[in-house]
């Protein structure tokens, strides 16, 4: 499991990431808010720990980015800030769970492990007769593991991240390649590849705009 800490106290940090790492699980921790802007690119982690209160910035602001970017990482708020208005928010934001300080460790450990378990159920999807387990990203249809490259890969994850929704070539853009000077014909061509595996019509093209995974 891998975990992201945004804490910055640096002794509950210090002390957080020596006990999670002894129940085997990787953790990397920003004590700095400001360095937290990379992750809006990457959908890497399992569970995200959330201070609200951090030197730079609102927690409940970085929450917002998190879910006005589509990533869907449960997020669990960690925090003294006790008052149902500020649970209310929180939820209303899209975080996944709320623990006040001071707490008990092992409590944490269990909604941890619970937020990652519920992700993880969710993470086996289907599209026709294609199977696709998002954590090990293994591709099976009727059995059969299916290869696909390595930018195909985060093509097709980011349309399922986005399932049901046109996605504007642009997005798919900054996503997939970041700032590599790419156009839309790579997109075309990546889209091409998800195609042959995919059953037909799965990728709706919208004309001046982008796709949508059916």
């Amino acid at each position: 499991m891998r975990v992201l800490l945004i804490e910055d106290d640096p002794i509950l940090g210090e002390s957080l990431e020596e006990y999670l790492s002894e129940q085997g699980i990787e953790v990397h921790r920003i004590q700095d808010d400001r360095e937290v802007e990379y992750i809006y690119n990457f959908d890497q982690y399992d569970v995200i720990i959330l201070d609200l209160m951090l030197k730079y910035s609102k927690g409940e602001d970085i929450l917002r980015e998190l879910r006005n970017k589509n990533i869907n990482i449960p997020v669990l708020i960690l925090t003294a800030k006790s008052d149902i208005k500020d649970k209310e928010k929180c939820f209303n934001l899209g975080a996944d769970d709320y623990l006040t300080k001071p707490f008990n460790t092992k409590e944490l450990l269990l909604r941890i492990n619970a937020l990652a378990k519920r992700r993880h159920i969710d993470e086996i999807i289907k599209i026709g007769d294609i199977e696709i387990n998002l954590s090990s990203k293994i591709i099976k249809k009727k059995g059969k593991e299916i290869k696909l490259s390595k930018t195909a890969w985060e093509l097709l994850y980011y349309l399922i991240k986005n399932r049901g929704s046109v996605v504007e070539t642009e997005r798919i853009l900054n996503h997939v390649w970041g700032d590599k000077p790419v156009g839309d014909e790579i997109v075309r061509t990546y889209i091409k590849e998800l195609r042959k595996i995919l059953p037909k019509e799965a990728i709706k093209t919208y004309k001046g705009r982008g796709y949508k995974l059916e």
